[in-house]
């Protein structure tokens, strides 16, 4: 995959690496897997998507537990390309590498940090193969994960004291189906990769997707 990463066509100044899957699929651990192989060869930029979250007000404006709100209103979108995207991909610089501070909770732009020019560019997080990210991506990872897998890692990371409410899973797993719906990224993907036995991905096809079987009008 390194070698199909450094062979794709580059859009624009750098080659921007999209690493897109539901919570608990292996993308941060995918990002730093390829930021330490493709390290070797060139400098690398990991942006988080998680790191570009919009405020709890505006997270929660439809409902805690509202599938809508969380495929709509968890990321700010504008702030995401205009402090990370659109400058990465254009060859600037420098960049923000998050618009959110998630230890204090609150909207706060980072300072700008500086990207060198021949940097590869790898961003990982959920919805990433939307209709206003697609465009961003020259390659880019789709991670093929069951809901109940997921869930079953989110419970375990989460830990039995603070064990998820069936409702904020329920919000959660929605709105990525009304993403799937809405974007079909097994399509939009350059490869997709079977993530459900953790440390053991495998590629697949479209067809083979979970996320395009459980997709109505796939």
């Amino acid at each position: 995959m390194v070698d199909a990463i450094v062979a794709a066509e580059t859009g624009g100044a750098r080659k921007m690496v999209a690493v897109d899957g539901i919570g608990a699929s292996g993308k941060t651990t995918l990002a730093r897997l390829l930021q330490d192989e493709l390290g070797i060869r060139q400098p690398v930029v990991v942006v988080h998507a998680d790191d570009f979250f919009n405020p709890v007000a505006v997270r929660r404006a439809r409902g805690r537990y509202s599938p809508e709100g969380f495929w709509l209103d968890t990321y700010d979108l504008v702030e995401f390309e205009r402090s990370a995207l659109a400058p990465l991909r254009s060859g600037e610089d420098m960049f923000r590498p998050a618009s959110f501070d998630r230890e204090a909770g609150v909207a706060r732009l980072a300072r700008p940090v500086h990207a060198e020019s021949s940097a590869v560019v790898i961003v990982e997080g959920t919805f990433l193969h939307r209709d206003e990210l697609a465009e961003y991506w020259d390659y880019s990872i789709f991670l093929d994960v069951p809901f109940d897998v997921a869930a079953q890692r989110m419970q375990a990371r989460a830990g039995a004291a603070d064990a998820l409410e069936e409702r904020l899973l329920g919000r959660y797993f929605g709105a990525q189906r009304l993403y799937f719906e809405a974007a079909h990224p097994w399509v939009r993907a350059s490869i997709i990769l079977d993530n459900s036995s953790a440390g053991d991905p495998r590629v697949i096809t479209a067809e083979e997707s979970v996320a395009r079987r459980d997709t109505p009008r796939a």
